[in-house]
């Protein structure tokens, strides 16, 4: 079948994957890691990049082994082990909700800096932004059309010259410049801070049936992805620094690009850089609100949510997920800072990627060495940003402490007693 059959071929599934990754991931890290890795952000973001290529390719073995997709929760339920597929449902769904988050804060601080305005405003329009979509997935307008195509390409353009403008100067000194040196493993707690950028590939495995030929096309468009991705990644976080200088980064990290956009091409280039951190943070909220309210009507369908989560409008939409999960990180947009919603979702997906990459080592679906080694390294960066959380983050780890105690020890019994509540 074909896009013409209303199947989604290569080009739209391929498109949809780099804009799940790039959607806000380095309009809003670029900052936090430099910060961390100072000169070896590169190699922070080379890292995070091998390891979601190890666990993209052990998303697509288990959908094509399953023959079918829905994430972590379903390979879970198929490997017979639901009760954790429910527990590690609400860490995956919080790591939804912080990336939403994330991607709220940065819409909001970079149109707050192009008129010239307060944090008032950034937090204002990070609610306005995640109302904004509530409402279009309320009315059954989440889902993404193919406008996606161009702009993907529209962000690569505008993120690879910015990049190219930068790395054109060639001014080495310029990626340590200002900040405390940072030795080569640094780069670890770099790629472990700033995995978020890099998940969200793993949304379209919740779109197996609307693809063509899904195991054909998924794998070659999802790997691929992660790979252009990585090579984007690593060249903006080249050429920006060597644009305007690793402690510019730092000291402006919530709106960094538009900085160097600005230093690029003046007002001009501030504008474009800002209207393309607007467009790719809008329509990551969007499609992430989308995927996540559609993930939670199908868990608490499977009695591993309460009920209401279950509950749809007459659009079909899950519409009391879709006002609770937009809620929370509308919350979270405004109370929370930068490197703390960023860190805190990198935490929840490097724990779920570890744990699907565990699973498709024990049942054997592709190369035991690629998902062996997904399963080794997301699990090392796990426990990289734990140790850094607790130093630098102790509030973050510790409300991703209450949520796995709650998903793991105190969920079956909450919905139990929901259930007996229920008339």
């Amino acid at each position: 079948m074909s896009e013409s059959a209303g199947k989604l071929g290569f080009n739209a599934t391929w498109s949809m994957a780099v804009g799940g990754m790039i959607g806000g991931g380095i309009f809003s890290t670029l900052g936090v890691v430099i910060a961390i890795a100072g000169a070896w952000a590169w190699l922070s973001f080379a890292a995070a990049g091998c390891i979601a290529l190890c666990a993209g390719y052990s998303y697509v073995k288990l959908a094509e082994y399953y023959g079918e997709g829905g994430g972590a929760f379903t390979f879970l339920r198929k490997n017979h082990a639901p009760q954790f597929a429910g527990s590690l449902s609400w860490v995956l769904i919080v790591g939804y909700v912080l990336t939403n988050a994330v991607y709220a804060f940065t819409f909001g601080q970079y149109l707050a800096h192009v008129v010239d305005l307060g944090p008032w405003f950034a937090r204002t329009a990070a609610i306005a932004i995640i109302a904004l979509f509530v409402g279009l997935n309320l009315r059954g307008a989440g889902e993404a059309g193919g406008v996606e195509v161009f702009l993907v390409w529209f962000k690569l353009i505008v993120l690879v010259g910015l990049a190219g403008w930068g790395l054109a100067a060639w001014n080495p000194p310029l990626l340590s410049q200002g900040v405390p040196e940072a030795g080569i493993g640094a780069a670890l707690f770099g790629a472990a801070s700033v995995f978020m950028a890099y998940e969200g590939f793993q949304l379209l495995t919740y779109d197996y049936d609307d693809i063509a030929s899904p195991n054909q096309t998924l794998a070659r468009a999802v790997l691929s992805a992660i790979v252009i991705v990585t090579g984007v990644y690593i060249l903006v976080a080249l050429g920006t620094a060597m644009l305007i200088g690793a402690d510019q980064v730092v000291e402006h990290k919530e709106i960094a690009l538009a900085v160097a956009g600005r230093e690029a091409l003046g007002t001009a280039g501030l504008v474009i850089v800002t209207v393309a951190a607007a467009f790719s943070t809008g329509s990551a909220i969007n499609s992430t609100l989308f995927a996540t309210a559609r993930l939670a009507h199908e868990v608490a369908s499977n009695g591993e949510l309460p009920a209401a989560f279950d509950h749809t409008n007459r659009a079909g939409v899950p519409d009391r997920a879709v006002l609770g999960l937009g809620a929370f990180a509308a919350v979270l947009a405004v109370v929370g800072t930068l490197s703390m919603l960023v860190e805190a979702a990198s935490l929840a997906f490097l724990f779920t990627f570890a744990v699907v990459c565990a699973l498709a080592c024990a049942r054997r679906t592709g190369s035991r060495w690629v998902t062996g080694l997904g399963a080794l390294l997301a699990t090392a960066a796990t426990v990289a940003l734990i140790v850094r959380l607790a130093r630098n983050e102790p509030l973050a780890l510790a409300f991703l402490g209450v949520l796995v105690a709650l998903a793991m020890f105190a969920r079956p019994v909450l919905l139990r007693h929901v259930k007996t509540e229920q008339p």
